[in-house]
């Protein structure tokens, strides 16, 4: 397959509303577009199939031209501009905020900064993943209905003539300095009632949008070394942040492959609750904790399973229909099927959730509010659920394939349960079974020094049946189960470096000895890239921390966006961009930055973070 028709991922922006979101290329094309929600079919997916995907591209005609993306600073409005010694076009990509019955819009409006330029513009939509033929429609005010067989549709405005060919819409017109031309794709229900036939209309909700994210983002604390990247992040975290129910997407796309060519391609549409946890854990180091609110009325609504507490994903409205499905009509991103939609490892037993779960209630109580009775009917239903069942195999973190184990992150992550439930338990006087909590957490300990130690090599296994270390072990100092500086973490943590590190890029397990039930290969994981500088500042070596958070930092793309992935030639793979990876260097900033600090204060590098081997002193 040509790679030359796809464009790499890190050649892609976001814009979005906070219910979906748009991937904008550097030649001023939307490749990728569920509406009206994040997990709703895809109305472009050209991402995934250059050909029967379906795009929207604006474009200047400007040869050996170019192209440059920036965002208006601290927003989503992005501006994607085409420079040539012919002139210099730009067209300016926004989606406004609206309320629930306010209109919406995916707005796009180009111009000419330099000289009289011919834009074309071509929309392709292909509705229903490809698969629901639609109609063109030209209406009486120039405007054009793109109507599907079933399901919404939707309406293209426009402020110059609109041609129709076919099922699909284009334009030619000249851009003039001072005068943009509007488009705006709309829901077809608003009729005459829409206010996007009004250029005033259009003004205010750019301005609007644009006050919007401004004031979101400068509400946040944060006034570290990495300011812009970590505010570029955080923009990234509250657009993936659905405004109707809550609840964190990991990532706005879908069958996206994490090697070029491999099977890999998962969808990513959903809520995982280890994810929305973390990113939640990063807001709140920002001072921005009104989203855990939100959060955590979405979790206390979350249906009652029958054989587990919590499952570990569901749809943005807490629903748990994810059945994955292959669609096989679409070739894949640079040919690399199959294209997957929903996900199977809703049906996964992932023990670490549940840690991951508490330890977000027990940080939001303490810095937020306390605990209500309804948080506490799920803390305490999860942790004697965590009691009774810990010693179980599981699929693990990273969601294998290949049968349950006893993995050493899942072991953790139920110590992390347990130890979060007695702390709350204790700070707020809340009924539970203490006795039986705090003996199942000090077995839990026991069971992790006494079975995934490895003496031999001076580390921890990443499950019983394999002897190989795992990146999610990186973690383990970072919930406090055992102390950055013990001799027996730094023995591991030399272990990691040796055997999955890759100029401060991480593997998530060593690539000669994957064994997840998957064929082909996989690039680094970039937040375990995050999560090693943490661990390397906490230990006190920081040097080897910012100098590794640097070369981090250097693989962001043009405006800042990570995937999930690096692959070799250091290209982001994997669904983009990813929510998990944005909150890491979150995250790492903090930790690093705190780091810094403290040593500057006192004169030299000193070590920093709990002490003690179970990690006693918390936050």
């Amino acid at each position: 397959m040509e790679r030359a028709r796809y464009k790499p991922l890190g050649e892609y922006a976001l814009i979005g509303d906070r219910r979906t979101c748009a991937l904008v290329g550097t030649d001023g094309s939307i490749d990728s577009f569920c509406f009206p929600r994040f997990d709703s079919p895809s109305v472009f997916a050209a991402l995934v199939d250059a050909d029967r995907g379906g795009h929207w591209q604006i474009a200047p005609h400007l040869p050996d031209a170019h192209r440059r993306q920036v965002y208006i600073p601290d927003t989503n409005v992005l501006l994607t501009r085409t420079l040539s010694v012919d002139g210099v076009g730009e067209v300016v990509d926004f989606m406004p905020l609206g309320g629930p019955r306010e209109p919406r819009a995916l707005i796009r409006r180009a111009q000419s900064i330099r000289g009289e330029i011919e834009f074309a513009m071509v929309c392709r939509p292909r509705f229903g993943y490809g698969m629901v033929p639609h109609r063109a429609e030209r209406m009486a005010d120039g405007s054009v209905v793109l109507a599907p067989e079933r399901g919404a549709a939707l309406r293209l405005r426009a402020d110059v003539p609109l041609e129709l060919s076919g099922g699909d819409v284009r334009a030619r017109f000249r851009g003039r300095t001072g005068h943009p031309v509007t488009f705006a794709l709309e829901p077809a229900e608003f009729g005459d009632q829409s206010p996007w036939r009004d250029p005033a209309a259009v003004d205010r909700a750019f301005e609007d949008t644009v006050a919007y994210w401004r004031r979101w983002v400068r509400a946040s604390t944060y006034r570290g070394r990495w300011q812009e990247a970590v505010h570029r992040s955080a923009l990234v975290l509250h657009m993936l942040q659905d405004a109707d129910h809550g609840a964190m997407i990991a990532a706005p796309t879908f069958g996206l492959p994490e090697w070029i060519g491999g099977p890999r391609n998962w969808d990513y549409r959903y809520v995982w609750l280890r994810d929305a946890s973390f990113a939640l854990h990063a807001l709140r180091r920002l001072g921005v904790m009104a989203e855990a609110d939100r959060f955590i009325d979405w979790l206390e609504a979350c249906p009652d399973e029958d054989e587990i507490p919590l499952r570990v994903l569901y749809r943005l409205d807490g629903s748990i229909d994810t059945a994955e499905e292959v669609l096989p009509h679409l070739e894949g991103y640079c040919g690399s099927g199959p294209v997957r939609i929903g996900n199977a490892a809703a049906g996964q037993l992932q023990l670490d959730i549940f840690g991951e779960l508490i330890d977000t209630v027990y940080i939001y109580h303490r810095n937020r509010q306390p605990v209500h009775y309804d948080t506490w009917r799920l803390v305490h239903r999860v942790a004697s659920w965590v009691a009774e069942h810990w010693r179980l195999a599981d699929d693990g973190i990273w969601e294998m394939r290949s049968g349950r184990r006893e993995f050493l992150h899942s072991r953790v992550m139920c110590w992390v349960a347990l130890d979060r439930a007695l702390r709350l338990a204790a700070g707020s006087s809340l009924p539970a079974p203490i006795e039986l909590w705090r003996r199942e957490r000090d077995a839990i300990f026991e069971d992790v020094l006494a079975r995934f130690w490895d003496p031999a090599r001076g580390a921890f296994v990443q499950s019983l049946d394999r002897g190989g270390v795992d990146a999610s072990s990186l973690l383990m100092p970072l919930v406090h189960f055992i102390s950055p500086t013990d001799p027996m973490w730094l023995s591991h943590l030399r272990v990691v470096e040796k055997e999955l590190v890759e100029d401060a890029t991480v593997y998530r397990y060593p690539p000669h000895r994957r064994d997840d039930g998957l064929c082909g290969p996989e690039g680094t994981f970039t937040i375990c890239s995050f999560w090693l500088v943490q661990c390397l500042a906490l230990a006190g070596r920081l040097d080897d921390a910012e100098l590794g958070f640097a070369k981090v930092l250097s693989y962001a793309n043009h405006v800042g966006l990570y995937g999930e992935q690096l692959g070799q030639r250091v290209e982001h793979l994997g669904n983009f961009p990813q929510l998990l990876t944005h909150l890491g260097l979150i995250s790492a900033a903090s930790t690093l930055d705190a780091a810094l600090t403290r040593a500057g204060a006192a004169g030299a590098a000193v070590p920093a973070g709990p002490v003690g081997t179970n990690g006693r002193n918390h936050r």
